[in-house]
């Protein structure tokens, strides 16, 4: 049957000194058609030839012309985008809650969402570990556990001034977002440092708290607004960038610069506080020589 309806290559032969091809194969009026299978016979075990139409059927049916397989499970493949002011991950949200009403279908993910779906589980613990690690850095530079203290609520300021910008502006919390975000932990971090390490100092030194957070404070303005403004000139390309994956550089400018602005004028009025609760908590350094 596959020699009638496909044909199969036999020899060759020479034809006025040209090499041609001998294929066996059915005429077309006899394979032409799906039909024209009922018109071939086979031969049955006594020898006798037994008309395809003696013991099968044809019809007409409607199936998929591929059949796709994901991690060995039959799958159908899904693309889209989010709708416009919605995020990717509110589309795929919408996408498991439609696939939940579905009796034996589950939802896996590939790709781009894949790796989003991934990289979103880790946030908390990324977030975590880089605090920890600005801590554990700071305690080694005052080799003190309590000092550091109060550089770490420098964090939130900075993280909040890139989320409200990022707000104002009609971003999405994205991958490139949460990348600003662990760059404002350490640049929030550095700002404190500038302001703590000077009253610290101060402080050891024999100056009273209160005396040495307000030095500091007045002390460490203009170079943590020289520092912000530099830094914020350099990142503001990025954050009113345009054209192919602007997106991205947006996000990371935006949250940057946000964060930047507001850990630099925020920190002047809190680090101080923050850090005489801290020098209370600890108790009074005794005074060196």
């Amino acid at each position: 049957l596959n020699v009638a309806m496909s044909g199969e290559y036999i020899n060759d032969f020479i034809d006025r000194s040209r090499i041609k091809k001998v294929y066996l194969q059915a005429e077309p009026e006899f394979r032409s058609k799906p039909e024209d299978l009922m018109l071939w016979s086979v031969r049955s075990e006594n020898g006798k030839m037994v008309a395809y139409s003696e013991f099968t059927k044809m019809s007409w049916v409607a199936a998929p012309e591929l059949l796709e397989r994901y991690n060995g499970v039959p799958a159908y493949y899904v693309q889209g985008s989010a709708a416009p002011g919605l995020s990717s991950g509110q589309a795929m949200e919408a996408v498991e809650r439609s696939v939940a009403g579905l009796s034996g279908a589950q939802v896996a993910w590939s790709g781009l969402s894949d790796q989003e779906r991934k990289a979103s589980g880790q946030t908390v613990t990324l977030y975590s570990l880089s605090i920890l690690v600005v801590f554990l850095c700071l305690a080694a530079l005052y080799e003190s556990w309590s000092v550091p203290a109060a550089v770490l609520p420098a964090i939130p300021l900075g993280v909040a001034g890139a989320v409200l910008a990022a707000y104002l502006r009609g971003l999405e919390n994205n991958i490139f977002f949460q990348v600003a975000i662990l760059t404002i932990i350490g640049l929030a971090a550095r700002n404190a440092i500038l302001m703590v390490e000077f009253a610290d100092q101060a402080r050891k030194s024999g100056m009273d708290a209160v005396e040495a957070a307000r030095s500091s404070a007045t002390l460490r303005l203009r170079p943590i607004v020289m520092t912000t403004l530099a830094f914020g000139a350099g990142i503001l390309p990025l954050a009113l960038s345009t054209g192919i994956g602007a997106n991205s550089r947006v996000a990371i400018g935006t949250g940057a610069l946000g964060g930047t602005l507001s850990s630099a004028f925020l920190i002047v009025f809190f680090i101080p506080v923050f850090f005489l609760l801290v020098t209370k908590l600890v108790g009074p350094k005794k005074k060196t020589s």
